[in-house]
C-alpha cells in the first residue's frame, strides 16, 4: 500500500524551458504597476537566477510595450512612451515630441541613453506640422483629463508626404496607469487612435480602441477588463486647426466610453447589493 502511494505521489520535474515559460507567463500577466512585485515572487519560485534572468529578458520587453509604460529620459527632456509605434528595435524607441531616440533597459525599466533621431525615422516637415498640431492639442487634453497621463503622436504611414493633397496616417496614443497599494487598487487606461488625414478631401478618419484594466485586491482579487472600438470622420476646415479638431473628436468619444463604463460598473454594484 505504501509503495502504491509513493508511486502515485511521484511527479516528473519540469524542464528548464517549461519553468521559464511559466515564469514568463506570470510576468506578462502582472496587473498594471505590479510587475516588480510579481518579479520578486517569480524569482523566489524558480529558485534559479539563470532561469529567472531568461524569463525576465523575454517577458519585460513585451510587458513594457503592451502596457505602454513611460520612462524618464536622462537628459531631462521628458518621458518616452514605449509603444509598438515608436519601436525601432528591441531597445530603441522614438520620442516624436523631442525628435530623439531613447535607449532602454527593459528589465530595470529605465532609459539609459538619449540620442538624436535619424532623419529617416522622422516625418517630412509638412507632415510634422500636422503631427505637432495634434500633439499640442493632445497634451492639453491629457493634462486636463488624466492625472499623470502620458501621450504621444506618431506618423505611421505616409511620413514622406511633402505637399498638400497627400494622404498620411498619425497614430495617437494615450496611457494612464495608477497603482496604490495602501488603497488596494491599480489600473490602466489605454487609447490608440489611428487618424488617416486626406488633405485633398480635407477629412480625418479616426479608428480608435480604448482599453481599461482595473485591479482591486482588498479582501480578494478582482480584475475588470473592458475595451471598445470607435470610428468617426471629421472635416478639416483649416490645417492650422487640424489638431484641435481631431483631439476634440477623441475627447468626445472617450467621454462617451467613460460614461458607458460608469453605467456598467454601477450596475455591477447594484447586482452585488441584491445578492447581499
Amino acid at each position: 500500500m505504501e509503495d502504491r502511494i509513493s508511486e502515485e505521489d511521484e511527479y516528473e520535474e519540469l524542464a528548464d524551458d517549461q519553468k521559464v515559460a511559466i515564469g514568463k507567463w506570470f510576468l506578462l500577466n502582472a496587473p498594471p504597476g505590479q510587475v516588480s512585485q510579481v518579479a520578486k515572487d517569480v524569482r523566489e519560485v524558480l529558485m534559479d537566477e539563470r532561469l529567472y534572468d531568461q524569463a525576465a529578458k523575454e517577458a519585460f520587453p513585451e510587458y513594457n510595450v503592451k502596457n505602454m509604460i513611460s520612462l524618464e529620459m536622462p537628459d531631462g527632456s521628458g518621458q518616452v512612451l514605449l509603444t509598438e509605434f515608436g519601436q525601432l528595435d528591441r531597445s530603441r524607441y522614438l520620442d516624436p515630441r523631442t525628435a530623439s531616440v531613447a535607449v532602454v533597459d527593459h528589465v530595470k525599466q529605465v532609459c539609459t541613453e538619449v540620442r538624436p533621431a535619424d532623419d529617416e525615422d522622422l516625418p517630412s516637415a509638412y507632415v510634422e506640422g500636422f503631427r505637432f498640431s495634434v500633439d499640442a492639442a493632445l497634451m492639453k487634453y491629457v493634462d486636463d483629463a488624466f492625472q499623470g497621463g502620458e501621450c504621444s503622436v506618431y506618423c505611421t504611414k505616409g511620413k514622406d508626404v511633402e505637399k498638400s493633397g497627400g494622404e498620411f496616417e498619425l497614430t495617437v496614443v494615450i496611457c494612464n496607469s495608477s497603482y496604490s497599494p495602501k488603497n488596494f487598487r491599480g489600473g490602466c487606461w489605454q487609447s490608440v487612435w489611428r487618424v488617416l488625414i486626406n488633405e485633398e478631401l480635407r477629412t480625418a478618419t479616426l479608428q480608435g480602441t480604448i482599453s481599461v484594466n482595473a485591479h482591486y485586491f482588498e479582501e480578494g482579487n478582482v480584475q475588470l477588463e473592458s475595451s471598445r472600438k470607435f470610428n468617426d470622420t471629421v472635416t478639416l476646415q483649416d490645417g492650422k486647426d487640424a489638431g484641435t479638431t481631431i483631439v476634440h473628436v477623441i475627447e468626445h468619444l472617450e467621454s462617451v466610453y467613460l460614461s458607458s463604463l460608469e453605467v456598467m460598473v454601477k450596475s455591477l454594484f447594484e447586482v452585488d447589493a441584491v445578492w447581499l
